[in-house]
């Protein structure tokens, strides 16, 4: 599974019912929202994409449109390992409204989303088989009951020449993330398109660079990241014990 996504929608109503009615949405209309979503930030216009290819756009870009009843917002910067931590302003915004925030990342099978309804957090979970279950706030969806009972068990290879060993949560986060992305929002990243799901390929979205006056500049934010590497020592590598706890064994 290869699926990333930072994705925020704001709605009147139920969002994929209000998705699949979208059309062209207006530039000026989207333009004042991201305004109002990114205060102090500069804001200048950029490419757009296609729904389905924007879930995950280039670092420093957002990809967003606004029409009547619901507001969608794709930006690497949502995706947040505590979703109730989301800054306050996003959330105030949701007044009267519910808000879905949906973000995953294949490379480490990360899975976070949360629910508020009229600024009220509802449900939040993100979770990761490296991390363990990071935040687990309210009562699971029906889309999750499934995984929780036990029915979608984890079906993790080994690669050749290793023993298989026990996936490190009782289900999958990218294929409950799926779910949760065609529940909560109408469509999917990977997997067969059901009937009524949003063809998320023939809804566009407007393309924004933004940029924090306040935060590092590009080049900084490597510089440091550099330095932070050559610290590192050697990698370790590491196999699950009888017990269940991580046992680290020589560098491969």
């Amino acid at each position: 599974m290869g699926a990333k996504t930072g994705l925020l929608v704001y709605a009147d109503g139920d969002v994929p019912g209000l998705l699949r009615q979208v059309g062209a949405s207006d530039p000026e209309r989207t333009s004042r929202m991201m305004r109002r979503l990114y205060p102090g930030c500069e804001i200048e216009e950029a490419w757009g994409a296609v729904l389905g290819e924007a879930v995950y756009p280039p670092a420093g870009t957002a990809r967003a449109a606004s029409w009547p009843g619901v507001e969608v917002i794709c930006d690497r910067r949502l995706m947040i390992d505590f979703p109730s931590r989301l800054p306050g302003h996003l959330v105030a915004a949701s007044a009267g409204r519910r808000l879905v925030l949906h973000a995953m990342h294949s490379v480490v099978d990360w899975l976070a989303f949360a629910v508020w309804e009229d600024g009220r957090l509802i449900r939040s979970l993100s979770l990761s088989p490296d991390s363990g279950i990071i935040e687990n706030i309210g009562q699971p969806l029906p889309f999750e009951l499934p995984y929780w009972a036990g029915d979608r068990p984890a079906n993790a290879v080994a690669r050749p020449g290793e023993e298989e060993e026990p996936y490190a949560l009782p289900f999958h986060p990218l294929e409950l993330g799926e779910d949760a992305l065609r529940s909560l929002c109408g469509f999917v990243q990977e997997g067969r398109p059901e009937p009524g799901d949003v063809d998320a390929d023939e809804v566009e979205l407007h393309g924004f660079r933004v940029s924090d006056p306040h935060a590092p500049d590009l080049a900084r934010r490597e510089e440091a990241l550099r330095k932070a590497v050559e610290r590192m020592g050697p990698p370790r590598v590491c196999t699950m014990g009888p017990d269940g706890s991580l046992v680290e064994r020589d560098a491969l």
